[in-house]
């Protein structure tokens, strides 16, 4: 199995300018910040005077933009940006964002992040009474949407669209006369609004971009919030009555750059504490930490420093892999982490090393990582992991789709630990991740989405909720169940009403 198929990606990234002559340009700058967030696709489209220009393609931003035309050719002095990792739709060319629609009454383009939970219900509904859709990527639902609501105005007919889906979503708008944003009800995905120095404002999917291009924050969008920007300046409309922030975690431990900030946490820190947090939770005796890099050196840091062991560089990453085009032969596409990451053998040859990992997927990277450092000489390989074991899928925008991908659903720690080779594994807890991340406010887990930890949903599940529940194990069933009955600070998540029905059901079935 190829080291690819062990990682988690999210779906994509999002960027956009409205007020600056180089709009353009900028949104290049800023996508390429967010490239970490999709490499399989990238678009932007312009407004010149209210006529929509568009450039999208196949690959990585550089790719696609590989000439400086190109990018002269997008004028106009607002844009929007995409970069696409597919969880929702196929890899073709029809599913590249952002989507631009000619309508009687003006163009719009449309790009979004995240994945919707009813779409596959929305889109037959949608069909039935006569739609026409061009792609299969569930962006695309949310204009027939709102070309189909009664309402008189854009925003309006926005905020009937937005209320019909749900899931984790944060889509970007561009018309003739503004340029929008939008988050869902949970803020599952973050978005924040900047401005520059000559007043332009930025809409990005993590502030890392802004720093690209010279913005400073002004505020994070919230759950169930639209911003409309214009030449006026921008205004915040509060779509969705009912909120419950519910960000991702795994944009802390996994996804984000480590120089943005979610919500006024700085990822790089979050990262830190979870490795420090680890080092008290599950110390060993050891000559040497190592981070697997990249997203674990902030984590590996935390963990040297509490542990008073050294922080060495015991793996090297080969930053230029997956740019390639010539296919490595069978021998090195199964065991395909060579490709991807080299030990030190001078390092750690002969030494007890605490290897440091954010996250266990399916287990063969892990396993070839413990081989690696082996090979190389490592007297005892000691993993540590940053986050909680992944027992869950995830149906918000990560590409987890089924509980039977992942190890952890399978296995105990015991038993991962054998599969991997390593002479001990442990994992972050729950409350050490969310004390860690350390979000303010009172919401569930600290504001965190730890469905994929912990199997409690903030949300229905809609079109996937029956597959899922049919396949819990009646002891994820039961326990679900008895949580859900047990919180009250819960009330109101539909996901908890579904379980207690659910294992309601099983249990009479088993009792007759």
């Amino acid at each position: 199995m190829s080291a690819e198929l062990e990682e988690i990606h999210e779906e994509c990234g999002i960027f956009g300018v409205w007020g600056d002559p180089d709009a353009s340009r900028l949104t290049y700058f800023g996508l390429h910040a967010l490239q970490h967030r999709g490499q399989e696709g990238a678009g932007i489209v312009s407004n010149d005077h209210g006529h929509l220009i568009s450039h999208r393609g196949l690959g990585l931003l550089t790719q696609v933009f590989h000439d400086e035309s190109q990018i002269e050719r997008l004028k106009g002095e607002a844009a929007i940006g995409h970069v696409r990792y597919a969880t929702a739709g196929s890899s073709s060319f029809d599913n590249i964002q952002p989507f631009t629609f000619r309508f009687h009454d003006g163009d719009m383009s449309l790009c979004h992040n995240g994945n919707l939970t009813n779409c596959p219900s929305l889109r037959r509904k949608l069909e039935n009474e006569g739609a026409i859709f061009r792609s299969n990527s569930d962006t695309e639902v949310l204009m027939h949407l709102i070309r189909r609501s009664p309402r008189s105005t854009l925003l309006d007919r926005l905020c009937d669209a937005l209320n019909t889906v749900h899931g984790g979503f944060a889509y970007l708008l561009l018309t003739e006369h503004e340029m929008i944003g939008a988050l869902d009800p949970n803020g599952f995905r973050p978005l924040t609004l900047g401005r520059m120095k000559n007043g332009a404002y930025v809409l990005s999917s993590e502030t890392c971009a802004l720093d690209v291009v010279g913005a400073e924050r002004v505020r994070d969008i919230q759950p169930g919030e639209i911003v409309v920007v214009d030449n006026d300046g921008y205004r915040i409309v509060q779509y969705a009555p009912h909120t419950q922030l519910s960000i991702c975690s795994m944009e802390f431990i996994y996804f984000a750059r480590p120089d943005s900030d979610i919500y006024g946490v700085n990822v790089h820190s979050a990262r830190k504490r979870m490795g420090s947090r680890l080092a008290l939770e599950s110390a060993v005796e050891a000559d040497m930490v190592i981070g697997v890099p990249n997203s674990s050196l902030s984590a590996a840091a935390g963990y040297a420093e509490i542990s008073g062991l050294p922080n060495e560089m015991g793996l090297v990453k080969n930053q230029y892999v997956a740019r390639t085009f010539i296919q490595p032969t069978q021998e090195l596409r199964e065991q395909g982490v060579r490709m991807k990451l080299s030990a030190v053998r001078s390092v750690v040859s002969g030494k007890r090393v605490v290897v440091i990992d954010d996250s266990i997927v399916r287990g063969t990277t892990s396993r070839h990582i413990v081989q690696l450092l082996k090979e190389a000489g490592a007297a005892e390989v000691h993993m540590r992991i940053s986050s909680p074991p992944l027992k869950y899928p995830c149906f918000y925008g990560i590409d987890i789709s089924t509980t039977k991908e992942l190890i952890a659903a399978k296995k105990s720690v015991e038993e991962i630990r054998e599969f991997i080779g390593a002479d001990s594994l442990a994992f972050l807890s729950l409350d050490g991740l969310v004390e860690s991340i350390g979000l303010q406010g009172d919401a569930p887990y600290g504001g965190l989405c730890v469905a994929y930890f912990n199997g409690d949903y903030p949300t229905a599940l809609d079109d996937y909720e029956a597959d899922f529940l049919a396949s819990l194990p009646s002891e994820d069933c039961e326990r679900l169940a008895h949580f859900a009955e047990c919180n009250s600070e819960y009330v109101g998540n539909e996901f908890h009403s579904s379980i207690v029905s659910h294992h309601a059901r099983r249990a009479l079935r088993v009792d007759s």
